[in-house]
């Protein structure tokens, strides 16, 4: 079960690290596994063990035990690798965040290296990242005015990227769950206020809590939901 990445760990290599631990059975290093979200088979040769800044090949973990796996981006938070079982954990939250900025760039030229960085910050699940529809901005949420500073830093010093925060009138956020039809209506009607997150479902970025209840009495048979489950 993946619950943690970890970006940029060396950043010599830029490396991208997937934190699994084995819940139950053995794991043994080429051993063949199941990634159930993407539906492939795939050979684990290169997990490792760390001690410290030390980092050693592991050839064999059990249950309890705690594994990196190296990737470029396809594995996620709250994956699972199995020997064949289509098995999923259920329940694992992700929580509409209280504050939001829109970054803002000092080098137009560095747009790539600030979506990139966004993304895999983003992956490791301390912020969220939201593409509004009708916008080429890049909306960061967090739970706390901490984190902005964490990214900022972050950003240029592991990406090169001097990137600004700004202040954005959203107020709130809620996942869109329903009938596709009735969320493109609402899309029709206030695109404006929606957005696409890293996972690529649809956020209400309601710039007031009176904009949302308006909102949602128009479209009753949309559900606006406080959290998403990572599956």
């Amino acid at each position: 079960f993946v619950f943690k990445i970890q970006a940029n760990m060396d950043p010599r290599h830029r490396d991208r690290i997937a934190f699994v631990r084995v819940c139950s059975g053995r794991f043994d290093r080429g051993m063949k596994l199941l990634h159930v979200s993407q539906g492939k088979t795939v050979a684990i040769n290169n997990a490792i063990t760390f001690m410290a800044q030390d980092r050693n090949t592991t050839e064999e973990a059990f249950a309890g035990d705690i594994i990196g796996v190296p990737n470029h981006g396809t594995i996620r938070l709250g994956d699972v690798f199995t020997e064949g079982e289509p098995l999923r954990f259920t329940g694992i939250p992700s929580f509409a965040p209280e504050f939001f900025r829109r970054a803002r760039l000092n080098n137009p030229l560095k747009v790539k290296q600030l979506q990139k960085g966004l993304q895999q910050l983003a992956e490791e699940g301390a912020t969220q990242m939201f593409r509004p529809l009708a916008s080429n901005d890049l909306v960061l949420g967090a739970v706390g005015m901490l984190q902005f500073d964490v990214v900022a830093h972050r950003l240029e010093h592991e990406y090169g990227v001097d990137a600004i925060f700004e202040s954005h009138e959203c107020a709130t956020a809620r996942w869109l769950k329903g009938d596709p039809a009735e969320i493109e209506k609402l899309i029709d009607k206030a695109g404006h206020n929606v957005a696409l997150d890293g996972a690529g479902d649809h956020v209400y970025l309601a710039p007031s809590m009176v904009n949302l209840r308006l909102t949602q009495e128009r479209f009753p048979n949309i559900r606006f939901l406080e959290t998403r489950e990572i599956v």
